[in-house]
């Protein structure tokens, strides 16, 4: 299968980038790792009549860390992901999801902004991203902004990006040494989309947890971070009896999407399953 016809523009600059895409519009897309967007053009579900590639980039090709966490640009690869980028819970949570992404090929290509700007709810990076309550920065010829992560996301595919813009860095919160992560997904295959998963962060001081992180994937249009649920947790002791708790009460709580894969029924099984092997690992 082949792409419709396109016309290809590799920007020298990120200002060069963005007055491109400020003048094409709708009509142009941007490319960076394209492990979604050309399998689309090549079924012709999509049709960019312009294709903007901004690969050489290298001024959006970073990982960082400053007091207030860690900065991802827009062409770090899943691939970077496979050592620990920064020390501490934070770092070894995003190897270990690392992992789950796609087949090591793809994770070469790939990037961690791209999975936020392609919005796919079966996406482990926008579980990550809302359940520590990332934030965006995005820039276009008219300015910048920066979109907390709960603002960003409008459903299936669709983000709160303007026509002329483009996510430029990921921003996630530090999190200290006290903080603990669980991180289980099922899915058919090592490498297949998730058909429901489940991120667990917790910050216990002696047995109790002081502050709570839970989210899921793959049950709506979009990653669910469970604020109900995370304030159900603080001020009690870890235990299977709480975690037992959050999981029936996950069970009980979600109304998980069917199609060609899962159920709906089926689905909140795994929901719950997964939201309990997640606690336990982080508790552990």
């Amino acid at each position: 299968m082949k792409p419709a016809p396109f016309r290809y523009l590799a920007p020298e600059s990120l200002a060069q980038a963005l007055a491109l895409k400020a003048e094409h519009g709708d009509e142009a897309r941007f490319l960076a790792g394209g492990q979604s967007l050309v399998p689309a053009m090549n079924f012709r579900l999509a049709r960019p009549a312009i294709l903007i590639d901004i690969n050489d980039l290298a001024e959006l090709d970073y990982v960082r860390t400053d007091d207030s966490g860690l900065h991802i640009g827009a062409l770090t690869r899943h691939a970077a992901f496979h050592r620990r980028v920064v020390d501490g819970p934070l770092g070894a949570l995003l190897s270990r999801v690392a992992g789950h992404i796609a087949h090591y090929p793809i994770r070469q290509r790939g990037t961690f902004a791209g999975s936020l700007a392609h919005a796919d709810p079966a996406s482990e990076w926008c579980l990550v991203a809302t359940t520590l309550d990332a934030a965006v920065v995005v820039k276009s010829a008219r300015g910048d902004r920066i979109i907390a992560i709960g603002d960003f996301f409008n459903g299936t595919f669709s983000t709160d990006l303007a026509a002329d813009e483009l996510l430029v860095e990921v921003r996630l919160p530090a999190m200290s040494q006290g903080w603990r992560t669980g991180f289980y997904e099922f899915s058919r295959r090592a490498g297949d989309f998730a058909l429901g998963m489940a991120l667990a962060a917790l910050k216990i001081e002696g047995s109790v947890v002081s502050e709570a992180r839970l989210g899921v994937g793959g049950v709506s249009d979009r990653a669910i971070r469970l604020q109900r649920l995370e304030g159900a947790m603080v001020g009690r002791p870890t235990s299977p009896e709480l975690i037992e708790t959050i999981a029936r009460e996950v069970w009980a709580s979600v109304s998980p999407i069917g199609d060609i894969h899962a159920s709906p029924e089926y689905r909140r099984d795994l929901i719950a399953t997964a939201v309990k092997r997640a606690l336990t690992e982080a508790a552990a």
